[in-house]
């Protein structure tokens, strides 16, 4: 999908098929489209880094992008690898806290950037699609922390300590993906 002029209706029927944008219709699609903005970014290049403050959430529209997070043991791991039509840094939006890991661009990418105030403006009006794009947020929230719960209770379940160990460190990263 070439970037240099993306149209519109390119960007209106490119999120239509990203799962946080599905239940969104073409003109509530354009009220945010409204906010966002599109970065074009080269490879190597960083998004957001972990201790930044959360000023705004992502989607891939072309590219890649990788995950990284600090620990005690690793001053710098991949943690997850993002693709077209990936969220990231949504967290942002809900909680107002510093970014939880960072984010590199993997080769040239493009991503529309919704900046949070703008974003929060939408919600004061009472947009109903910055409500229902709050709504998707929470859904995938809800299932990275199902899939936590599950992981752990299967660490839990064998007790070998390398395996809790291995479980335990993978879920402190694994929270981290959306930012």
């Amino acid at each position: 999908m070439p970037t240099s002029s993306i149209t519109l209706e390119q960007i209106i029927n490119f999120l239509l098929e990203a799962p946080m944008f599905g239940d969104l219709d073409a003109t509530q699609l354009s009220q945010i489209v409204h906010i966002m903005q599109v970065q074009r970014l080269r490879d190597g290049q960083i998004i957001f880094r972990e201790g930044d403050p959360g000023d705004a959430w992502y989607v891939i529209y072309d590219g890649h992008a990788d995950v990284f997070k600090s620990d005690d043991f690793h001053p710098s791991r991949r943690i997850a690898s993002l693709e077209a039509r990936a969220c990231f840094g949504e967290m942002a939006i809900l909680d107002h806290s510093p970014r939880s890991a960072s984010v590199v661009a993997r080769g040239e990418a493009t991503v529309f950037r919704f900046p949070r105030k703008e974003f929060e403006n939408l919600l004061r009006e009472d947009n109903l699609a910055a409500y229902k794009l709050i709504y998707e947020m929470a859904k995938v929230l809800c299932v990275r922390a199902r899939n936590t719960a599950q992981q752990l209770t299967e660490a839990l379940a064998d007790k070998t300590p390398e395996r809790l160990e291995r479980t335990s460190i993978g879920l402190v990263h694994g929270q981290s993906v959306s930012e």
